[in-house]
């Protein structure tokens, strides 16, 4: 990135951070703060943390000098967080954080990433709300400001959770270790839940089995580990009976049937196939590593993000369904800018649809920001320096 789209970047977002509300999460005493700042060299990450400030009135005048270009603060209470490593910090306990990413879902335009991601995350609240026993108004949320969503539960019951028990929850939200024989022998009245959700994707599969070929649908099963022809072929005979009962009785399906039992077991099993992303569609892709970290940094609400310029926005639970990101995240203004487009890009932002060409393109500030937080263009017209 050029000097001058540097200086461009850190003057949008000091005027920013000048002038905007900021938050603050519960305990800013107790938490560990880090920085990245639009040093020369950025974007290269030079992350300065393991800073510690006794209440929010510091904590924003010192945000507000420095103007950082991604700001962060951690999940985790600590006795100490301005120690040096993490060993003296002295954790106290943590807030439960889910990070719903697109990049993990799909690849595409980034307007449909984000409209995938925000699929995900009513996924999840769902869960959360209809399954799991938390309250709505215990659900934090918020737009990360690139491409997905942060959850964050404060609750003083999951503070003490180790890495164990959120690897528990997370689990069940991704769908991870489903076991056909448990799922199918526990009758359940409730049209929620994972064995409903398990029995509409193997219903699903099974159509879709009885749809191919068969020699086809035997080359499908026999891909599994530990299914071969015989076993497969037996399975496709029962495929419509199977089909039948998941529909009338799930708990009388008999699992101890060798094809059954072994094929159930193989697909449930399996991290890959057509089972396995019927499956995922079922789930809320959460990053699993997020949630079970008990120290994470986490971007701060009302920050900036560097690689976007977008805000990390707060949105209220009800509000999730109508949120868009490229307008409702958008602080910048209308401003004519000239960029230097590194390729043609075709970009949404602000109500507004915009094709550029490769190279020099005059746009409002909002994109322009945006473009050069990513990567996407530099600042044009300009000898040196950033316009003010």
């Amino acid at each position: 990135m050029k000097a001058a789209t540097v200086g461009f970047l850190r003057q949008r977002f000091a005027e920013y951070y000048r002038t905007a509300p900021l938050s603050a999460p519960p305990s800013v005493e107790q938490r560990e703060w880090a920085f990245v700042l639009f040093d020369p060299g950025y974007p290269e990450i030079r992350m300065r943390r393991h800073i510690g400030y006794p209440g929010k009135t510091e904590l924003f005048e010192y945000i507000r000098s420095v103007a950082p270009a991604h700001l962060y603060y951690s999940s985790a209470y600590y006795l100490l967080p301005h120690a040096p490593t993490m060993g003296e910090k002295g954790w106290r306990g943590a807030d439960l954080i889910f990070d719903l990413d697109a990049d993990h879902i799909v690849r595409g335009p980034y307007e449909v990433m984000l409209a995938r991601v925000r699929e995900e995350t009513l996924k999840l609240v769902g869960m959360l709300t209809g399954e799991l026993g938390f309250g709505e108004h215990e659900i934090h949320l918020a737009f990360s400001g690139g491409r997905g969503y942060h959850i964050h539960i404060r609750d003083i019951a999951v503070r003490g959770w180790g890495s164990a028990e959120r690897r528990e929850l997370v689990d069940y939200v991704c769908g991870i270790g489903l076991d056909p024989g448990i799922i199918l022998s526990l009758p359940s009245p409730s049209p929620r839940g994972w064995r409903q959700r398990y029995i509409e994707a193997l219903t699903e599969y099974l159509m879709m089995l009885e749809t191919m070929e068969p020699k086809e649908a035997v080359a499908e099963l026999s891909a599994l580990e530990g299914v071969g022809k015989v076993t497969a072929e037996e399975f496709l005979k029962r495929s419509p009976a199977l089909r039948s009962g998941l529909q009338k009785n799930p708990a009388g399906i008999n699992l101890r049937d060798v094809a059954v039992g072994r094929v159930l077991r193989s697909l449930s099993s399996a991290k890959e196939g057509r089972f396995s992303a019927l499956l995922r569609e079922k789930a809320a892709l959460a990053d699993e590593p997020v949630t079970t970290d008990t120290k994470r940094l986490i971007r701060l609400p009302s920050s900036l993000h560097g690689g976007s310029g977008l805000r990390v926005t707060p949105v209220p639970v009800r509000d999730l369904p109508e949120f868009d990101p490229l307008t409702d995240a958008v602080v910048f203004g209308n401003r004519s800018v000239r960029v230097d487009c590194i390729r043609p890009v075709t970009m949404p932002i602000a109500g507004t649809s915009y094709r550029l060409e490769k190279g020099e393109n005059t746009v409002p500030e909002a994109l322009a920001v945006f473009l050069c937080c990513r990567g996407l263009a530099e600042l044009g017209g300009v000898s040196g320096h950033a316009p003010r």
